[in-house]
């Protein structure tokens, strides 16, 4: 039995690591990316700068429009589709994984993706994970792309009705019960 215990312990996280590729977030120095701090990754240590300024004005909008981020996000920055994709997240531009970090595409270097980005892991950090996989999905993104301030004039459908609906919501609720009123979704 003890042996049966101690091959699972092992075997779990390096199959976890193998076939569920977002788990790679935990460590992305595994995988080859570099890190310039505990909380900024980038596969191209040329960029780390850029990628850094991205961070902290993401931070600090999230931290002054939205709501204070505690224990702040690892966020890895790949300035290339095979970095990407070394985290199996599929076509999207970005991707946060529930409160472990966020994972930004090539496509996604922009501040309001990055904030958007962040807004996902506060909403997991302050509603929890499995609150936030049922929460509706016009709350969900219609949050982060109306409170990341993202410029698209008009984004494709169902997102732009879920920014739309968030918005009415919002403006009824206010900054000030905003969480309150949104762990009772």
């Amino acid at each position: 039995m003890k042996r049966f215990l101690l091959i699972a312990v092992l075997l779990i996280p390096v199959a976890a690591w193998a076939f569920i590729k977002p788990v790679r977030v935990v460590a992305p120095e595994l995988v080859g990316i570099s890190c310039g701090s505990e909380f900024v990754c980038t596969d191209d240590a040329s960029r780390y700068q850029e990628a850094a300024a991205l961070y902290d004005e993401a931070l600090h909008f999230i931290g002054s429009a939205v709501g204070s981020i505690e224990k702040p996000p690892r966020v890895i920055f790949c300035s290339t589709d095979e970095c990407f994709q070394s985290f199996g997240l599929g076509k999207r531009s970005a991707a946060t994984i529930g409160t472990f970090g966020i994972v930004i595409s090539p496509r996604a270097w922009k501040p309001f993706y990055v904030r958007h980005e962040m807004i996902h892991h506060l909403q997991n950090k302050r509603l929890g994970m499995i609150k936030m996989w049922r929460a509706p999905q016009w709350f969900v993104e219609g949050m982060a792309y109306s409170l990341s301030e993202d410029p698209r004039p008009k984004l494709s459908e169902p997102f732009e009705h879920y920014r739309s609906q968030f918005k009415d919501w919002y403006t009824q609720v206010g900054k000030e019960l905003l969480w309150t009123k949104a762990s009772n979704l």
